[in-house]
C-alpha cells in the first residue's frame, strides 16, 4: 500500500502536519510520498492507493495552490481513491466552528468522487504563525493511527472482493 501526503504551508505548522501524518504512516510500514504541493507536478492515481491533503485555513478557505492543485486532479483516475483531509487554524475559530480549508477540502474532493474515509482533522494553531496548540502533534499522531486501521480494513475488503471473483 502506498499513499501521497501534499500539503501548503505559510509558516510551517501545516508541514509539521504532514509530516507527523507521513512519518506514522512510514513506522506503520505504509509507504508514504510527501510534498509541498508547489512541488507536485505530474501525479498518477496508479502510483498511489490513497491521498492526504492538507492546508491552512486563510479567510475561511484553503490556500490558493491547494484549490489549483485540486481543479488539476483528473476526477476519472482518482474515483473512489480514498483521502483524508487536515488544516491548521486558528483555536478559536475551531471553538466556534467556523469554516476550515479541511472541510473545503473535503468537500470538493467528494465533489471528484473520492471516497473520504475519516472526519477532518482540524489542527489548532494560537496565532496567525503559530505555534501549534500544546498536544496537537499528539492528537494527529492518534488520527493518523485511525487512518491506519481504516487502510488496513480497506485493504483487507478489497482483497476479499478481488478473491471473490476467481
Amino acid at each position: 500500500m502506498k499513499g501521497i501526503v501534499i500539503y501548503d504551508t505559510t509558516y510551517g505548522n501545516t508541514k509539521k502536519i504532514a509530516e507527523t501524518i507521513a512519518e506514522t504512516l512510514k513506522e506503520s510500514g505504509i509507504e508514504v510520498d510527501l510534498f509541498d504541493v508547489e512541488k507536485v507536478e505530474k501525479l498518477s492515481a496508479r502510483d498511489y492507493d490513497f491521498l492526504v491533503l492538507g492546508s491552512p485555513t486563510r479567510m475561511s478557505s484553503m490556500s490558493r495552490a491547494v484549490k489549483g492543485f485540486i481543479g488539476r486532479l483528473k476526477s476519472d483516475e482518482w474515483v473512489n481513491k480514498p483521502f483524508i483531509a487536515f488544516d491548521t487554524e486558528l483555536a478559536d475559530v475551531i471553538e466556534k466552528k467556523g469554516a476550515s480549508a479541511a472541510e473545503k477540502i473535503a468537500e470538493r474532493l467528494r465533489e471528484k468522487r473520492l471516497n473520504q474515509i475519516l472526519p477532518v482533522l482540524k489542527t489548532a494553531v494560537l496565532g496567525i504563525k503559530g505555534p501549534l496548540k500544546e498536544n496537537e502533534i499528539e492528537r494527529t499522531k492518534e488520527y493518523s493511527r485511525e487512518l491506519i486501521a481504516k487502510l488496513k480494513r480497506l485493504k483487507k475488503t478489497k482483497a476479499v472482493s478481488s478473491s471473490e471473483l476467481m
